[in-house]
């Protein structure tokens, strides 16, 4: 979610709707529907070249041995998809470090929108070892696919800064317009930039980051994302015009729009009350738009995307295999980010409005536990240790990160940092490799 743009977000929104319903109800139908770098930073070490992009596959991209291996048929579906394997998190569980991850440097790697900076805190001390400087509004810190590399996502600076695992050191900026998120194809081959000011998903070559082709997206702010059980599509958010768009792995095609402005939710903040929030990303609402999704995530099992929504102060559930609206979980006010536990049995989401982070059972959806910053915060985005043992999550508002036990639910660290934490990485994480965001391990 990003921080209040300059100008303002309007334009009429290309979208095909899905069958309105209250929530708790059947599913409703759905319809198909079709620069120049910034200066590099002072403490920059000699970097690579474009064409030796730092965190691109250094093999032809394949993907290593799984539960089930991405467009493996495990059996048919509504869209074409195998079934999903018992849990598409399996290889991200407690201490299961593989490759570069087990060499990094444990490090907390917080990027500030309002100070331009990423700060490092040391996992051990739970205190700031260092700082990098980068350009405009640093939107999140994240790992490649193959956890060589840290990407810190410059938005508004137009590039993206290296960050080397190993050393935490950064490397010379390339220019790459508007990455206010990445992404990557679970074969490592192609990276996907959320364009989301110019409105686009730029896809670019892993290894060079050279742009291949752009897919203009019918709808406003598109910047979260995660893929299916077998890889072979991702839904987006769109968060300013309440859509989520359904798209090909290479984001060649739209397969399908799903308007959540037609379907009615209990507890949602009204349109009108969230643009006259000063300051907010709210205001940047487009004419119509009364729902606001943020992070996407697919659920252990492979059946549900669940998309957090901080206008509704919920998450939507959405069929994987039919691509429906199935039902509407409320969390609380300003449900943001989705983070599954190590074990894949639980999933923590942070309600940022509300200062407070809720606890999901992953198979059943019911809301098992209400973890509260004392005295109030704003937890954002950031990730689940390697250990399992803590939440990591920037204070978006306060100027603060916060540590959670996951065991208790008790916050045991606010450590101060510099103005508009946003998408913190904890690294290193478990995992075959990284799918993008700030640590979406498969």
């Amino acid at each position: 979610m990003g921080v209040l743009r300059p100008s303002a977000v309007a334009g009429a929104i290309a979208a095909v709707l899905v069958a309105g319903c209250s929530a708790g109800t059947a599913p409703g139908a759905g319809a198909s529907g079709s620069s120049s770098a910034a200066p590099a930073p002072t403490t920059s070490p000699a970097s690579p070249t474009a064409s030796t992009a730092p965190g691109a596959p250094t093999t032809p991209a394949s993907v290593p041995a799984s539960t089930t291996t991405p467009g493996e048929s495990a059996g048919s579906s509504p869209t074409g998809s195998p079934r999903p394997p018992t849990n598409v998190y399996a290889a991200a569980t407690t201490g299961a470090l593989r490759g570069p991850a087990r060499t990094a440097r444990p490090m907390v790697y917080v990027p500030n929108t309002l100070s331009n900076t990423v700060q490092l805190i040391d996992p051990r001390t739970y205190r700031v070892v260092g700082r990098i400087p980068t350009g405009r509004e640093p939107q999140h810190v994240v790992p490649s696919w193959d956890l060589r590399t840290l990407w810190v996502n410059d938005a508004m600076g137009n590039d993206l800064v290296p960050i080397d695992a190993r050393t935490g050191r950064p490397g010379r900026r390339i220019a790459v317009e508007d990455p206010y998120n990445l992404y990557f194809t679970p074969d490592g081959a192609h990276a996907l930039v959320m364009a989301e000011r110019l409105r686009r998903i730029d896809v670019r070559d892993a290894r060079t980051l050279r742009l291949q082709h752009s897919l203009r997206v019918p709808c406003e702010g598109v910047n979260h994302a995660d893929f299916s059980a077998d890889g072979s599509f991702l839904v987006a958010s769109c968060e300013f015009s309440g859509e989520l768009l359904v798209v090909d792995r290479s984001a060649r095609r739209i397969r399908k729009v799903i308007d959540l402005n037609r379907v009615r939710t209990p507890g949602a903040t009204s349109p009108e009350q969230a643009r006259h929030l000063h300051g907010s990303p709210k205001q940047q609402l487009a004419p119509g738009a009364s729902a606001m999704p943020q992070d996407v995530r697919l659920t252990p099992d492979g059946r549900y995307f669940l998309a957090a929504d901080m206008l509704r102060n919920g998450v939507w559930v959405i069929d994987a295999r039919t691509l429906r609206y199935a039902r509407f979980l409320r969390t609380g006010l300003g449900a943001h980010g989705i983070y599954p536990s190590r074990d894949a049995t639980r999933l923590f989401v942070s309600n940022r409005d509300a200062g407070s982070v809720s606890v999901l059972d992953a198979r059943t959806l019911e809301q098992l536990a209400l973890w509260k910053v004392p005295g109030g915060g704003s937890p954002d985005m950031g990730g689940v240790s390697a250990d399992g043992r803590e939440l990591w999550l920037s204070g978006r508002y306060h100027a603060e990160v916060y540590v959670f036990d996951t065991a208790t639910g008790r916050v045991t660290h606010r450590i101060p940092v510099d103005p508009g934490p946003h998408g913190l990485c904890v690294w290193p994480q478990p995992g075959r490799y990284s799918l993008g965001h700030t640590g979406n391990m498969r």
